[in-house]
């Protein structure tokens, strides 16, 4: 074991004379309390080191020691559903006061229902599937071959109840060293963890928000970015999309905020049901909770905490979504070490390096083949709360350079309790060409024309509303009053969705495609109307406008018939407007 001695401190920054090695990257452990610490810089004079907890009652002279670790966690079955600080420790299971006690690593160790699916004289290969555990509550859970270990199986317990750090069975490989494995191991967060290969991401994370499904969608194993400022709803986007969306798995990270917005997060999601299971959602949760009030440093690592949990999920074959509220508490808690450093800033105060660790985390959002032969996937979903909503600040600038669904948040619709309040022509997702086929096997297979033809009457709508204030509508043509129309069905039959309503709350993409070629023909049909005459007035007034208007209140999932009728009305009421304008023009003649 290293040492080292303390002889300089500034907040959570460290530096320290040694004559021993360090590695950089080094979990080490500070002072009488062994408060946890990683080494970030080695030089001749020493090393330097960041600590993750609080530092008050720190002195000069105190040691340090490593064991020649890199900064780990320990994974397991019993992680899921549990709530942790961002070094993955409970802070739920906490008996004395309200905060971590310092110095605390290690988890308290679970007990689970095995079932072996390796026996003896079995090779198995790191990442191999060696049985499952079963809990009462929650999802069954395979327990894999570490990715650094392999050999033959030795010694394999029988099928039954067993502690997480129970040895389960020996590995011993042809070169005669032994391991042992149990239902838990230790990884390193910064390291991302092996797979057979990525795969190419050909279908879309369902969240049921038919803006993000149907205008903006992010790819199973995609990355995607929330921007907004304050109240724009970021943190209540992010909640709904953890209930809805059709991910096995949700890893949740409050990077950075407020403590009673994180303990209303975590009460909301104690009591919220699942919509797929009927079961507590927090069953398949795992929250990892990292407040403003929390050490600076801790909040930096639990980014790569969280995508490290999320990892180990996907390499059981899970399809896990990680949402990170937010990624600029966590570029900010980089710059206050940066600045305690005395590096260099760049743009903003923040470190020049913070454009390539937004790369290293958006990175390991993939599409993979596991080692074990099975697909999963980790879909990142970052909020960013750029100052003053300014979009052109480094945070959001760099990390348009790495996602590839865009999704801003606007202060205008937010105040106008428009949910979500994603701004369409602010928004953009560079995925939703590759997953036309996913939609087109939906039976949406007019999907990118329909998504195009959306995009483009909501640009030429706003343009026109500028205008409409100047002039009024009234003055303006038939053709224009037509868009601001169709601008209006779209944005409150389709985009708007209420996050109270038991029927629209949520939309299965069949849903979602049936609306979305509904409203397709019913512009069309208005189009052709003005065309022969009928004015846009005629056509808002009819009883055809109101129901489409309300149809995602009254038309519920599998209404497939009530949908058929909706669609026939739409026929009738435009082959009325024709007949009787032809009628019209005869009386004139």
């Amino acid at each position: 074991m290293s040492k080292a001695i303390i002889y300089w401190i500034s907040g959570p920054v460290l530096r320290a004379r040694t004559n021993e090695i360090f590695i950089l990257r080094e979990a080490v452990q500070v002072g009488d309390q062994r408060l946890l610490g990683e080494v970030i810089s080695i030089d001749e004079d020493g090393i330097i080191v960041q600590v993750y907890e609080d530092t008050s009652g720190l002195r000069i002279g105190s040691a340090i020691l490593g064991n020649g670790l890199p900064l780990s966690i320990s994974l397991g079955p019993g992680i899921l559903g549990e709530i942790f600080d961002g070094l993955l420790r409970p802070i739920c299971a906490l008996s004395e006061g309200p905060y971590v006690k310092p110095g605390m690593f290690d988890r308290p160790s679970r007990s689970f229902p095995f079932k072996p699916q390796a026996k003896n004289g079995d090779i198995l290969d790191y990442g191999a599937i060696l049985g499952t555990v079963n809990p009462p509550e929650g999802l069954q859970q395979r327990i894999l071959i570490p990715p650094n270990m392999s050999g033959e199986v030795c010694d394999m317990v029988k099928e039954g109840t067993y502690p997480e750090d129970t040895v389960l069975c020996k590995l011993q490989n042809e070169n005669g060293t032994t391991y042992t494995v149990s239902m838990n191991h230790s990884w390193p967060v910064r390291v991302s963890r092996p797979v057979d290969s990525r795969l190419p991401s050909d279908e879309p994370m369902i969240t049921g928000q038919r803006i993000l499904d149907c205008l903006f969608p992010v790819a199973r194993g995609g990355k995607a970015a929330i921007p907004g400022g304050f109240g724009t709803g970021k943190t209540v986007i992010l909640e709904t999309l953890a209930k809805w969306s059709d991910a096995d798995i949700i890893v949740y990270v409050g990077c950075g905020e407020r403590g009673n917005e994180m303990a209303g997060l975590l009460d909301e999601f104690r009591q919220l049901e699942d919509p797929r299971s009927g079961r507590l959602l927090h069953e398949r949760t795992v929250i990892i909770a990292n407040t403003s009030n929390m050490p600076v440093a801790a909040r930096e690592a639990s980014i790569y905490t969280a995508v490290t949990v999320a990892e180990y999920f996907r390499d059981q074959g899970f399809n896990v979504a990680l949402m990170a509220d937010s990624t600029s508490r966590w570029a900010e808690a980089l710059r206050e070490i940066s600045g305690r450093l005395g590096e260099l800033p760049s743009e903003a105060g923040y470190p020049a390096y913070l454009s390539s660790r937004l790369a290293e985390f958006y990175e390991r959002a993939a599409s993979v083949k596991t080692l074990a032969g099975e697909f999963g996937s980790v879909t990142l979903m970052g909020a960013v709360s750029p100052a003053s909503g300014d979009f052109s600040e480094p945070v959001t600038s760099h990390t348009r350079r790495y996602i590839r669904s865009f999704w801003s948040l606007d202060a205008q619709r937010a105040q106008a309790r428009f949910f979500p309040a994603i701004h369409p022509l602010k928004s953009y997702s560079m995925d939703a060409q590759r997953l036309a086929r996913w939609w087109h096997k939906k039976g949406c297979t007019r999907w990118m024309e329909i998504r195009s033809r959306f995009l483009v009457l909501l640009e030429e709508g706003a343009k026109l509303e500028r205008m409409a204030r100047i002039i009024g509508k009234d003055a303006m043509p038939d053709r224009q009053r037509l868009v601001l129309m169709c601008v209006e069905l779209v944005n409150e039959a389709f985009l708007r969705q209420s996050a109270f309503s038991t029927i629209d709350r949520y939309a299965l993409p069949e849903r979602q495609a049936v609306m979305m070629r509904l409203l397709g023909h019913f512009i069309e049909q208005a189009e052709h109307a003005v065309e022969l005459g009928i004015s846009p007035e005629q056509i808002s007034n009819s009883e055809v406008f109101r129901r489409l208007m309300r149809m995602g209140e009254e038309l519920e999932e599998g209404d497939w018939e009530g949908f058929s009728a909706l669609s026939k009305q739409v026929d009738i009421t435009f082959s009325e407007f024709t007949d009787k304008n032809d009628m019209d023009k005869n009386d004139r003649k």
